[in-house]
């Protein structure tokens, strides 16, 4: 009787070792979970300012320490500081929207009713046609809309309010990881992609695709959204309307989303200015939102993007959204980078799975390769 073959004391180690690998992983991933905005943040921007890195290590060879610490700095001074600096002019104006809203010198069902009384009376009827005749009803269906929509950013504000030694903490982590991120970067990442257990060319593909997909997604649609955000701002504060940083950080947001856009925000209040007789400034805003805001997009996407990464509006809107149903806020960057890398791994999944055409065999080849058969009796 024969003995069944049993596994080998070695590849039984092997087995052992891949799962005691991978809940160590987990482990490890569960107890950074607490900091994952910050491992985040810190990664994205060491990508993104990894060229400047590069460039200060020309000028000082062999001193990367003193070049990350340079980057640093840079860092600080011309991105998080001026943040800040907005940061605190929103909440301010924010804060001053609110009281103007509760003491009644703010009130939209005031504007809603100044436009209609200003439409002519094809407007009105077409309107009627739909049933928004009813301003009451046509306010509360906004009412609710609005505060469907708002009810996410009000919980991550007062999220932030409420835990902001916890926001501290996790941006001085932030800026301590980005500075090791920058000085050992390169190494780290080498180091990653060599544990990985797939082909050589595979694995450039992925590192260099996703390398290019973080770059591509902060320039493309962080600043063009801050440009679209500022210049809306721009053109509030030069028409004199109230708290232009608090309507251009909500216009540079919108712009995030392609199919909404920062018209959302200028185009009212433009429509507005004509229904109230202020034709020079609603002449103004429109074609400053035309012009100028709604070509900022086509004009600097590409440059800052290229063509390779652009992804469809729509992949572009649903990652959007979902990242942030997900992650929060750091979702509108996590949700298009996932959305990027799903559509550069399968498109080079599928150019390594492309095989040469079969090629015929001569009837001579076919005779030779091929045992006779033996004639059918």
């Amino acid at each position: 009787m024969k003995q069944l073959p049993t596994a080998t004391p070695r590849s039984f180690e092997n087995k052992f070792f891949l799962w005691l690998l991978a809940a160590v992983s987990l482990a490890f991933l569960w107890v950074l979970s607490p900091f994952y905005g910050a491992i985040f943040w810190g990664a994205v921007f060491a990508i993104v300012f990894a060229p400047l890195h590069a460039r200060l290590l020309k000028t000082m060879p062999l001193r990367h320490t003193l070049a990350a610490a340079l980057a640093l700095l840079f860092i600080l001074l011309l991105v998080i500081f001026p943040l800040s600096l907005v940061t605190a002019l929103l909440v301010q104006e924010a804060g001053l929207v609110i009281k103007r809203m509760q003491s009644g010198d703010l009130s939209f069902s005031v504007y809603f009713q100044q436009i209609y009384d200003a439409l002519p009376d094809w407007a009105t009827g077409l309107l009627g046609r739909f049933g928004l005749t009813d301003l009451n009803l046509v306010q509360e269906r906004i009412a609710v809309s609005l505060t469907q929509g708002s009810q996410f950013f009000a919980t991550q504000a007062l999220s932030i309010g409420q835990n902001t030694f916890d926001f501290l903490v996790g941006f001085f982590i932030m800026l301590y990881l980005l500075f090791f991120f920058l000085r050992d970067g390169s190494a780290l990442g080498r180091r990653m992609t060599d544990t990985l257990p797939l082909e050589g060319d595979i694995k450039r593909d992925l590192s260099s695709k996703f390398i290019t997909v973080i770059r591509a997604t902060v320039k493309g649609n962080i600043v063009v959204a801050m440009v679209q955000g500022a210049l809306g701002g721009f053109i509030f504060w030069v028409l004199g309307i109230h708290a232009p940083v608090l309507w251009g950080t909500l216009m540079a947001f919108l712009s995030l989303l392609p199919a909404v856009g920062a018209a959302i925000v200028w185009l009212p209040v433009a429509i507005y200015f004509l229904a109230t007789g202020a034709v020079l400034n609603g002449v103004m805003l429109t074609a400053f939102g035309v012009l100028v805001i709604g070509l900022v997009d086509n004009v600097l996407r590409p440059l800052l993007v290229g063509k390779d990464t652009k992804l469809p509006d729509y992949v572009v809107l649903m990652s959007t959204i979902g990242g942030m149903a997900l992650f929060g806020l750091n979702g509108f960057v996590i949700g298009p980078v996932i959305a990027a890398m799903f559509v550069a791994a399968w498109a080079i999944f599928a150019t390594s799975r492309e095989v040469e055409p079969l090629v015929p065999l001569k009837p001579a080849e076919t005779t030779k390769a091929s045992p006779a058969v033996p004639p059918a009796t």
